[in-house]
């Protein structure tokens, strides 16, 4: 999934945060409502600009935006 598509930045835009496509509704807001026990349904019902893509690529947010360790051997300086 291309999240660049979906979710995009703006600092005019709600501070910045994330938000999906053009919208003012942050992944953050989307991932409130899902701990809140709405479902996928519920969530596109209330709010038909988003899709369900849009809410999967909320959920997989956090996970691709995570920093990722080195990998090994790297970054250590050289190797004797």
């Amino acid at each position: 999934m291309d999240y660049a598509e979906i979710i995009t930045f703006d600092p005019a835009r709600r501070s910045g945060k994330p938000c999906i496509r053009n919208t003012r509704i942050t992944v953050y807001d989307v991932l409130d409502y899902l701990a809140s026990g709405m479902s996928e349904v519920d969530i596109t019902r209330d709010f038909p600009e988003l899709s369900q893509d849009d809410i999967r690529a909320c959920e997989d947010w956090p996970i691709a935006m995570r920093p990722r360790p080195a990998p090994a051997g790297r970054g250590k300086g050289p190797t004797t």
